[in-house]
Formats: C-alpha cells, structure tokens, sequence
C-alpha cells in the first residue's frame, strides 16, 4: 500500500518480505499509479465477539478490535482443563468480504500454527496441523517465524485479515493478531500469507511475519502520544513498528489529528506489508514508515455494508487534510487537493490507506 517512493536501505531490512508478482487489473495496497455465527470459545473464558471479525479477549490498551463471527475449532486444551491462557474464536468473514474464502484459507493456516494443547509445542505436530487443513504444504511451518515457539501451550486471536493485494490468480492477505502462551508474554504479530488461485480452494505459498525492529532508545514525542492515544488502537506489530522509532513523523501527526474526531482501528504500518505494492514492482510506503492503514472507524468495519458511507467518506477526507497525498478506500473521491489524491480498488475494499512523501 505505498507508492513511488525510492526503495533506500529499507529494503536490505525487509528482504523477508516479498512482493506478489502476477499480471492483474487490481493494484495491491499502497498507491495508486501516478496519473490516475455465533462463537465458539476455544477454552472456557468465552471473548464476547460480535459479527464481522474477530476479538481477542483482554486486548492490550492500544488494541481494541472488533470481533468476527466464529465457528467451533479445537481447542488448545482438553475442555474442561484449568488455562491461563485467554479464550479465543476462530475467525469468520463478515459481511462485504471480496472472495471470503481466500481470507480465511489464510487465516486457518495462521491459526493451525499459532495454536497448540499442552504438549503441543515442536516442528513436527505444527507439520500436523497444517496437513489437517488439506491442500496445503506442511513445509510452510518453516516459514512461521514468531508464530512458534517452545511454550507447552499458546492460543491465537486473530484479530483480523486484511488484503495486502487481490488479483485474479494470486493474493497477498495480512493476517492480523494476537498471541498468548504458557510462560511468556502476551504477544501478537502480522502475517503477509501469500496466495495462489486453485481448486477447490486458494493454496498458500509463502508466509513473511512481521519483523518490526527492536525498540529506538528515544522516541519522538508524538510517537510517545500515538503510543498513549486511546482512540488510536494499534495491534502488537503496529504498536512495535512504532516503538522502533521508524515510522514518520508525518504518519504519527496525521494519526493525532484523526484521533481528535475519530477512533481508529490501524490494521498495519510498516512491518508485515508486502515490500512492493502488490502485483508490481513500485516500492510501497509502508516498509518505508509512511503509511498506515485502518480497517475500523469508531468501531465500524470499512467492509461491512452496514457502515455508513458518510463515516468512512468523511474520514477519507480527513485523512487527505491531515497531509496524506495518497488516500485508498471502498469508493473513489472526487476532488482532492492534488492528481489522483484519492484512488480505490478491490483491494482497498477493506480498509483506508493513508501514505505520505515523507
């Protein structure tokens, strides 16, 4: 979701992530060419989700997704067992979704490798729960990263999957979440699942996780403001990406501004993003700390039907005033302050990308 922005030594950092390569009508997140059910709690501390997506229970304070509906799935431990870890509910498309099935082929593969029982930690028995899914590669779990670990026991709440490109054959889906596991810290990252058309379903060929960068030594002060805004709620990798001290300053004003009249819900800024904008090879501003996405606005999805268009047209507007000369969204604006200020696409169907020059 970014633009022509020169691709300076961020790349070498992100040489994790790579871009989707396919011929396609629809660009991926980023720019705009210049020119123009109920739930089924998986333990027993049920998380209260609502239709759409998915909540995690206990969200940290930058983090207050909206849940999804969820259907019945395993549960990391037998029922009935003491845990102290949180409940979670397997992810759902809501309502609006384009190719739904495509998100949550992305989504189960996330949650098979990022939940286990007691006893279920190891390469080989996230092997297995991968092949459980059928179709797809149970060597993808080398490619999990921070998903694994050596805890007896972890739960996984996806938070929510966004699109990082759709094109006809392949797609990029940005699996949001949060991580919980026996003797460690709460954590969460986002995971670029990159996708293939098949059938009877989309296989999945590569996983990039997020890789947000240790915490700066010092931070700027609106990164310390963005960090502290409750009307700001950033998920764990976002919240890291701004920690690391690399993300703009122009991106943290422009989230304080919208802040002050909005509460939004960022799905990715800089880390777990396709490197180029999906399907080319024109750089993307996010792993260059200049652009974020966001995927609620005062807690109303941008995909969902049910959201006032008024809300997320106004909103996109807001964004435009902020400094962003490049605003994506569900519908193309007229007007804007400069060529093409405002773009959409099957891609940006899900969310608001905001980028900046710098």
């Amino acid at each position: 979701m970014t633009d022509l922005a020169e691709t300076v030594g961020r790349r070498a950092v992100l040489a994790a992530a790579l871009a989707g390569a396919v011929a396609g009508a629809v660009a991926g997140c980023g720019s705009s060419p210049k020119g123009g059910a109920s739930p089924t709690p998986r333990t027993s501390q049920p998380p209260n989700p609502s239709p759409g997506t998915s909540q995690p229970p206990n969200p940290s304070p930058s983090t207050s997704p909206t849940p999804g509906s969820s259907s019945a799935s395993s549960s990391p431990h037998p029922t009935g067992s003491a845990s102290p870890l949180p409940a979670t509910t397997a992810w759902q498309p809501g309502p609006g979704e384009i190719q739904p099935d495509v998100k949550l082929r992305a989504v189960q593969l996330v949650e098979a490798l990022g939940n286990w029982p007691p006893g279920g930690s190891g390469t080989a028995a996230a092997r297995s729960r991968v092949a459980a899914l059928g179709g797809l590669d149970p060597a993808l779990v080398d490619q999990a990263g921070p998903l694994l670990s050596g805890a007896d026991q972890a739960a996984l709440q996806v938070v929510y999957a966004q699109y990082g490109g759709i094109l006809a054959d392949s797609a990029s889906v940005l699996v949001v979440c949060e991580q919980w596991a026996t003797s460690t810290p709460p954590g969460g990252t986002t995971v670029d699942v990159r996708l293939s058309a098949a059938s009877p379903r989309w296989t999945v060929s590569e996983l990039h996780p997020a890789a947000p960068g240790s915490p700066a030594g010092t931070l700027s002060a609106a990164a310390q403001s963005v960090l502290t805004d409750q009307r700001i709620e950033l998920p764990p990798a976002a919240s890291a990406d701004v920690r690391s001290g690399q993300v703009h300053d122009s991106v943290l004003h422009a989230m304080l501004t919208l802040a002050q009249s909005y509460t939004i819900t960022v799905s990715v800024v800089r880390s777990g993003h396709p490197l180029d904008v999906f399907g080319t090879t024109r750089p993307s501003d996010h792993p260059l700390g200049r652009a974020f996405d966001v995927w609620r606005i005062n807690g109303r999805p941008v995909v969902d039907p049910g959201t006032p268009p008024a809300l997320v047209d106004g909103f996109m507007r807001a964004a435009a005033a902020a400094g962003s000369y490049n605003v994506g969204g569900p519908r193309l604006l007229s007007g804007g302050a400069t060529a093409n200020q405002f773009f959409s696409d099957d891609t940006h169907h899900d969310h608001v990308h905001i980028g900046f020059t710098g």
